[in-house]
């Protein structure tokens, strides 16, 4: 591990890093821990009254950290969230914790065209958005370092969540490309994949479940499952802990998954036989294999026999 401040060195070196969605859950956690570590964090919070929560709760900790508003899905905030950052910090942010991500819960024939876009606006383009605009003062410096925020489902596909999966999965692809495309410019990238972690966002999906309409197959056992897990796993300390390990380590990994469950999940979906991992997501979900019996007489229609060639008439 390295001073992130730099004091090892001698030289009055701290390092900037600017955590999205530092207002709730794992980005509050995380930004501080890394305030705590000795990082000057700059935290993003979607309007100035959020930011302010965000500032008194470090103050209540002794701790300082600055702010700036920024909605990822706007592409305008965006540029002008990262150009004062920029101002801030004299050159631009040393690294960048892209944490800001939104669930969309809901089976792909109830989450409209609309739902999809925004979910992936916030948690796809718009981290991408803000690596390419960190990018160009990372590579004036020679160095910068970017955390993805992912989670255990891109990996691990989930019925009544596939749209969230999907956005999760095409950041996994994303950042892996970026690290190596970046790699020359001394920036180094890193993916963290959490699992379930005690936080607003499985309340979230249960509310996008009932919103919804919540009637179809599975919504009940799914809204009870996520109820149900969220009242039992760890608050999200494990996961800050590992994004300031990406951060202060020399040769950081380039894929950190957090969570027991993670852990097991994702390698065993990953050598599992499909006919196996669906079993299971149809058991945990609720999901039924076949057709209950009030549908059993609904047949697919029976192909009818083509008139031969010899009846058709001109």
């Amino acid at each position: 591990m390295f001073d992130p401040a730099g004091k090892g060195s001698g030289r009055p070196v701290v390092r900037s890093v600017v955590v999205t969605g530092a207002n709730g859950g794992i980005g509050t956690v995380t930004a501080l821990r890394l305030a705590r570590r000795g990082f000057d964090v700059i935290g993003t919070a979607r309007s100035q009254v959020k930011a302010d929560v965000l500032v008194a709760a470090a103050a209540e900790l002794g701790l300082g950290l600055r702010t700036v508003v920024l909605d990822v899905a706007d592409p305008v905030s965006c540029e002008r969230a990262m150009a004062l950052v920029e101002e801030m910090t004299g050159g631009g942010a040393w690294a960048v914790v892209n944490n800001a991500g939104v669930p969309q819960a809901g089976s792909l024939e109830d989450v409209s065209d609309e739902q999809a876009r925004h979910l992936l606006e916030v948690n796809v383009l718009g981290v991408m958005r803000i690596c390419r605009l960190a990018m160009p003062a990372m590579r004036r410096r020679g160095a910068g370092r970017i955390v993805n925020v992912s989670s255990g489902l891109g990996r691990v596909p989930w019925p009544l969540g596939g749209w969230y999966s999907a956005s999760k999965h095409a950041l996994s692809a994303l950042t892996h490309c970026l690290r190596v495309e970046s790699a020359h410019a001394g920036v180094r990238v890193c993916l963290v994949e959490p699992g379930a972690f005690a936080t607003a966002m499985l309340d979230r999906a249960v509310a996008d479940l009932s919103a919804a309409g919540g009637g179809g197959a599975g919504y009940e056992r799914t809204r009870t499952l996520f109820t149900t897990v969220n009242g039992r796993v760890p608050g999200p300390e494990p996961v800050a802990r590992v994004i300031e390990r990406s951060l202060s380590a020399r040769r950081p990994r380039a894929r950190y998954t957090v969570g027991l469950d993670a852990r097991l999940l994702v390698p065993l979906h990953t050598v599992s036989p499909l006919w196996l991992t669906d079993w299971v997501k149809h058991t945990a979900s609720g999901l039924p294999r076949t057709r209950s019996g009030h549908e059993a007489h609904l047949r697919d229609p029976e192909p009818q026999p083509r008139a031969s060639a010899g009846r058709e008439t001109a």
